[in-house]
C-alpha cells in the first residue's frame, strides 16, 4: 500500500491535467508576441510613409504657389491658388527643356546597350562553361564593390586624353556619358541577369537546338522573350538610377574648350536653378522643376510596379 500510494503521488504530477494549462498559455503568450510586432511593424510602416510622401506633396504643392506663399507658409501644402505659369516659366526661362530633351537621349542611350550588352554577357555567363567563366563574372561584380567617386579622377583624366583624339567621346559630350552609364549600370546588370538566366528551364533551349537554330537565334527569340519580366525589373532601375545620376554629368559634362556649348542634363539644370536662388529669387519655379524631374520616374514606376514585383520574385518561386 505504502508503495502504491508513493507511486501514485509521483504520478499525479504528470497527468494529463497536470500538462493541460502549459500549452494554452503558451499559445497565448504567442498570439500576443505576435500582436505586438504586427502593431509595431504597422507603425514603422505608417512613419516610413509619412517621411516618404510629405516631402513629395510638399515638393509638388510648393510647385503651385507663389514665391510669396512659399516664404510665408513654406510647409504648408494647401497653395490659396495655383499657378501653372511655374512650369511654363521653368521650362522656358529656366532652359529645363534643353536639359530635358538631353537627359532623354542619354538615358534613353545608355539604358538601351546596358540592357543589351548586360542581358548578352548575363546569359553567356550562366549558361555555358568554359574556361574563366567564374573569373570574369566575379571581374563584373568587383565593379558593384568600387564606389563611383573613387574613380572620378582617372575616369575624368581618361575621358579628357580621348577627347583629345576622338571629340565625339570627349567631355561635354552625349556619347560620352552614354558610355559611362553603361560602364557604371553594367555590373549590377549582369549581376542580376545572371541569376534569372539560370532559373530559365533548359529543355526548351535543348528543344530549340534540335530544331534548328542557332545561339542567336536561341538567345533573342528563345531565352530572351522568357527573361520578360527580369528585363523589365532591371530595366526600371536603370531608369531610375541614370535619370537620377548627377556626379557623374556634372563632372563630366564640362564645356573647358570655352566654346559656350554644352549638353548638360536634367540634374545640371537643377543645380543651376537652386544655385541661381543666390541672386534672385524665383523659388515657384525651382519645385515646377524639381516636380518636372520627379514625375517622370514616379510616373514609370507605378505603371510598372506589378512587373517589377514579378521580375524580383519570380526567380526565387522557380
Amino acid at each position: 500500500m505504502a508503495d502504491v500510494v508513493v507511486n501514485d503521488r509521483r504520478a499525479a504530477p504528470t497527468g494529463g491535467a497536470g500538462r493541460g494549462p502549459a500549452p494554452k498559455a503558451a499559445k497565448e503568450r504567442a498570439k500576443l508576441g505576435d500582436t505586438i510586432f504586427g502593431g509595431f511593424s504597422h507603425l514603422f510602416l505608417v512613419v516610413w510613409a509619412l517621411m516618404v510622401v510629405y516631402p513629395l506633396l510638399w515638393v509638388v504643392m510648393s510647385s503651385f504657389k507663389d514665391d510669396r506663399g512659399i516664404i510665408k507658409e513654406p510647409l504648408s501644402l494647401n497653395p490659396h491658388s495655383l499657378h501653372w505659369e511655374n512650369f511654363s516659366r521653368a521650362w522656358s526661362k529656366g532652359g529645363l527643356g534643353g536639359f530635358f530633351f538631353n537627359t532623354l537621349i542619354v538615358v534613353g542611350g545608355g539604358v538601351f546597350l546596358t540592357m543589351l550588352l548586360g542581358s548578352m554577357a548575363a546569359y553567356v555567363l550562366a549558361r555555358y562553361d568554359f574556361p574563366g567563366n567564374r573569373a570574369i563574372y566575379f571581374l563584373f561584380l568587383s565593379g558593384l564593390t568600387l564606389p563611383v567617386y573613387l574613380a572620378i579622377v582617372p575616369l575624368f583624366k581618361g575621358v579628357y586624353n580621348t577627347g583629345v583624339s576622338f571629340p565625339l567621346i570627349g567631355l561635354n559630350s552625349r556619347v560620352m556619358l552614354i558610355l559611362v552609364y553603361v560602364a557604371w549600370s553594367l555590373s549590377f546588370t549582369i549581376f542580376f541577369m545572371h541569376s534569372f538566366f539560370r532559373t530559365l528551364p533548359t529543355t526548351v533551349a535543348e528543344a530549340a537546338l534540335v530544331d534548328g537554330a542557332s545561339h542567336t537565334t536561341l538567345f533573342f527569340r528563345v531565352m530572351l522573350p522568357m527573361a520578360k519580366p527580369g528585363l523589365i525589373s532591371i530595366g526600371i532601375f536603370n531608369v531610375l538610377g541614370q535619370w537620377n545620376q548627377w556626379y557623374l554629368p556634372t563632372v563630366l559634362m564640362q564645356d573647358l574648350s570655352g566654346a559656350g556649348k554644352t549638353h548638360q542634363v536634367l540634374a545640371q539644370g537643377l543645380i543651376s536653378l537652386s544655385v541661381n536662388q543666390g541672386y534672385k529669387s524665383d523659388w515657384s519655379g525651382l519645385f515646377a522643376g524639381l516636380t518636372m524631374a520627379m514625375l517622370p520616374v514616379l510616373i514609370v514606376y507605378i505603371v510598372f510596379q506589378r512587373q517589377v514585383q514579378a521580375g524580383l520574385t519570380s526567380g526565387v518561386s522557380k
